[in-house]
């Protein structure tokens, strides 16, 4: 099994998104990328800065998706606008809305590509959790999403895409700071964001602008596998909460569920984490953990995670995560009782180690579950023919 390194898996560059009829999506774009394009369009550098400016306000403050409702532009600029450019979003092909009150949408990218977002209502908060990458390259053995190849990243504007579309969805614009549903965002959809560091960078820096979205960084957490190389360019250059998908303690057991640790191992990962800037005490670490029964899930797993954040003096916290179930998944969840027992022992460490309540399983939007329903049609229809070709042999 090929395992990544830290380049770009998908390495060919993509200019700002150029729409069939010429037009340039502005969504995904700074002030002076606006600003840029404006220019380039051929509007003279000045009024192209106060302009990048109105519409960046429109767009990530009030929600505007037509420039018609720009109310601060003339009229005839407006026009001059909207053959030029468009204020996207992704398409949803599907939504659906679990029994526990989550969301997932399926969505589509301007070239056909399907990925997922999945948004989680609780009574004090609201999180959405945001896709990286259509499909994933990390194959991890206990996540749905990890049995799709991995077809591109997402640009920025699809990133930033996700969380106005939940804002449209929510009723939430304009953007406020304070009583909104949506008050935290993961960056643990599908994909690894840090194998897609630039366009997650440029997204957040959006979502975290106090004159557009308007997210605190404090409010926004990014899940890796523990893409070493780049941990520390991401808490230097973004500067949001740092998550570790670690699920194992020793070398054999995370080899095999997490294959990315046979390059970047158990070692090497926490002394990354021990490194990462802006970690301390009030901004811990947070160590996502799947319970698998029989694999990880021992008395003595738990007393070796101790000894390891221990060892490197990590300010942390470790979500317990009952296994999610996906058709074909090759390992089971944990006992309530054992994974009680492996909470027990962290907690009794004083080490925070809640056990994190399934959402979303019902419409297989819980962690781990995420995969596009494009691709299980076409793995059935694969599967489907195999059978058929099979049947025909006999």
């Amino acid at each position: 099994m090929p395992i990544p390194g830290q380049i770009d898996p998908v390495p060919v560059p993509r200019a700002a998104t150029r729409r069939e009829d010429g037009r340039v999506d502005l969504v995904g774009l700074g002030k002076p990328a606006i600003a840029a394009a404006l220019i380039e369009a051929g509007l003279e550098p000045k009024q192209a800065k106060l302009r990048a400016k109105q519409i960046w306000h429109q767009i990530y403050n009030r929600g505007a998706t037509d420039f018609a409702a720009m109310s601060d532009i003339a009229k005839p600029q407006r026009a001059w606008l909207a053959e030029r450019f468009l204020i996207g979003r992704p398409e949803v092909v599907v939504q659906q809305v679990s029994t526990d009150g989550t969301r997932k949408w399926l969505l589509k990218t301007a070239d056909g590509h399907d990925f997922e977002m999945v948004f989680i209502p609780d009574a004090d908060r609201g999180t959405l959790c945001v896709s990286s990458q259509v499909g994933c390259t990390l194959n991890c053995r206990f996540c749905h999403t990890g049995t799709m190849r991995l077809v591109r990243n997402l640009e920025a504007g699809e990133i930033v895409g996700q969380v106005m579309l939940a804002r449209d969805a929510l009723g939430e614009w304009p953007s406020q700071p304070e009583g909104r549903m949506l008050s935290n965002i993961v960056m643990m959809g599908m994909g690894e964001p840090l194998y897609n560091f630039e366009n997650v960078r440029d997204a957040l820096k959006i979502v975290m602008d106090g004159d557009g979205l308007g997210l605190s960084r404090r409010r926004i957490t990014l899940s890796t596998s523990g893409v070493v190389p780049m941990m520390g360019r991401a808490g230097d250059e973004i500067g949001v909460n740092l998550a570790v998908s670690l699920h194992a303690v020793t070398k054999a057991v995370r080899d095999e569920i997490v294959p990315l640790n046979r390059k970047y191992g158990i070692e090497e990962l926490l002394a990354a984490c021990a490194a990462y800037p802006g970690a301390n005490n009030a901004r811990r670490i947070t160590f996502e953990y799947v319970m698998l029964k029989d694999k990880n899930d021992s008395d003595e797993d738990a007393r070796e995670l101790v000894r390891l954040i221990r060892k490197y003096k990590l300010p942390a916290k470790v979500n317990l995560i009952p296994f999610n179930p996906w058709p074909g998944a090759p390992y089971e969840c944990s006992d309530e009782e054992r994974v009680r027992r492996f909470s027990e022992i962290v907690f009794e460490a004083g080490i925070s180690a809640p056990v994190r309540r399934p959402r979303g399983r019902d419409i297989m939007a819980a962690c781990g579950q995420l995969k596009s329903a494009a691709e299980k049609k076409s793995r059935a229809e694969l599967d489907r023919i195999a059978e058929e070709k099979q049947a025909a042999l006999a």
